[in-house]
């Protein structure tokens, strides 16, 4: 616990201090100066220094590679915004790529700078891949294989060097792959999909071969395992949400009409939707909330039985959500439905309890 909080100040502290030198300097030549200074200074100080100084070197050298990256990135895309991601992507994969190499090779006496390092490399490539793709303005079926690639290579990198955050963060891109967005007409849900279905079989396909691996491997892979299967069940529920309120069109933005950027006018993508929902898969927002709590149910005694708890946690919020939000959207008017659901969440609440008993008792 010391030594966590320890990083995370240090990590703030190096972050910090990077920034301010590169816009305090607000010169290419003096930040490369500087940043290569601090780099050599503290790789001297890693190799030739005793461990009462190691803190001092680590700092050194993360400040120093981060200026000469950060520097470097800033610059080019403020000066150079043509040529940026053509120099940004090959120039991160090569830091990120020396990094992973001298990691595998066993060179972790300055394993936190190394690690650090790898990922400034990786954030580099992706941001000049992305800044690539938005002046091609690369569309699918492209983009989606870029975004399943962002999210293998921050899903690898996080594994590799055991920090469960960057592992996590694979969720985002991957999330994405269909085409989610992050908002629709007044509301935001942060994982929105136009794909609602598709998207939660992909998550489906994400949470089983997770649990499937967490049960086959070593405690150090199932920690990340873990965590994401817990986001893609958070993101599925987040689809089952808005389909839950709008129903869902299976395949419109995929293999049907689209959106309406890609058309001229309103009146030609308002046909073309209504040709394809004729022969369209086409689950109506009512049947989507009765399977949503169906599903929510099963997983939640699921959970319970296999002593997985943040599944557990995580299906009863979600079950709360999915209550108060039909209570309100669907059955404010009704007051009948406001009785039916005070009788009913009594005995609810007393079978989580009991479920919540039993994972306990196993857990002893």
């Amino acid at each position: 616990m010391i030594r966590l909080a320890v990083n995370a100040i240090l990590c703030f502290g190096i972050i910090a201090a990077t920034a301010g030198f590169i816009f305090w300097l607000a010169n290419a030549v003096a930040v490369a100066v500087t940043g290569t200074l601090m780099l050599v200074a503290g790789l001297l100080v890693l190799a030739k220094g005793t461990d009462t100084y190691r803190m001092f070197g680590n700092s050194a050298t993360l400040i120093g590679a981060g200026m000469l990256m950060g520097g470097a990135g800033i610059e080019l895309v403020e000066k150079h915004e043509d040529i940026a991601g053509w120099i940004m992507t090959p120039a991160g994969a090569l830091v990120t790529g020396l990094g992973v190499w001298r990691w595998r090779n066993g060179a972790l006496s300055a394993g936190f700078v190394l690690g650090a390092v790898i990922l400034m490399g990786l954030s580099m490539h992706l941001v000049g891949i992305e800044l690539l793709v938005m002046q091609n303005q690369v569309g699918s079926p492209l983009r989606n294989l870029i975004l399943l690639y962002y999210a293998v290579t921050i899903g690898l990198v996080g594994w590799m060097i055991d920090v469960r955050v960057v592992t996590a963060l694979a969720i985002v891109p991957f999330a994405q792959v269909l085409e989610t967005g992050t908002a629709y007409f007044h509301a935001a849900y942060v994982f929105y999909s136009p794909e609602p279905t598709l998207t939660i079989v992909q998550m489906a396909f994400l949470i089983t071969a997770c649990i499937w691996g967490a049960r086959h491997l070593h405690e150090r892979d199932c920690r990340h395992l873990r965590i994401l299967a817990v986001l893609g069940f958070v993101v599925a529920n987040l689809c089952a949400l808005v389909a839950s309120l709008w129903g869902d069109v299976v395949g419109e933005t995929i293999w049907g009409p689209g959106r309406y950027s890609d058309y001229p006018d309103w009146d030609s993508y308002h046909a073309a939707r209504g040709a394809f929902r004729e022969n369209a898969l086409v689950i109506p927002d009512g049947a989507y909330a009765i399977l949503w709590a169906v599903a929510l149910v099963a997983i939640i005694v699921w959970a319970s039985r296999h002593n997985q708890r943040a599944l557990f946690n995580a299906g009863l919020t979600f079950a709360a959500i999915h209550g108060y939000t039909q209570m309100f959207e669907s059955f404010v008017d009704e007051p009948l439905a406001y009785l039916i659901g005070g009788l009913a969440a009594i005995p609810l609440s007393w079978g989580v309890w009991r479920l919540n008993q039993r994972m306990e008792a196993r857990s002893d």
